[in-house]
């Protein structure tokens, strides 16, 4: 048995960052209710982060970079940004080749130590 989703956004967590399931193929019509998707989330969410899911979007194109980058551009103008769940492989260096960087959800952010590392503490070391 199923149900139909209730018509506007679905309710978001305060602690968890709001997901935006991003169906394929996108087409370029849909992108500006995609950015206006975006920016209520970012606004009902209070985490600053829109979680992407992009599983769903197929191999990786330059459309699909197009979209995400107005997708970031969107975020950014409400104060946040977006994460990436499930890519495709081939799309973190797609996007790398075009200059483009975002969070995969999974990855270590930049300068933290991966989860199960504990950084050494030297007994003479002076507190930070």
């Amino acid at each position: 048995m199923s149900s139909a989703r209730p018509p506007g956004l679905s309710d978001v967590n305060a602690r968890t960052p709001a997901v935006l399931v991003l169906p394929g193929p996108v087409t370029r019509d849909a992108v500006p209710g995609l950015c206006d998707d975006v920016r209520a989330l970012m606004e009902l969410g209070g985490t600053g982060v829109v979680v992407c899911d992009v599983g769903g979007l197929g191999p990786p194109g330059l459309g699909i970079v197009d979209l995400l980058a107005r997708l970031e551009l969107a975020a950014r103008r409400a104060g946040g940004r977006i994460r990436l769940r499930d890519p495709d492989p081939a799309l973190p260096a797609l996007l790398d080749l075009v200059g483009l960087r975002f969070q995969v959800e999974g990855q270590v952010e930049e300068g933290e130590p991966a989860l199960g590392v504990e950084e050494a503490v030297e007994t003479g070391d002076p507190a930070v």
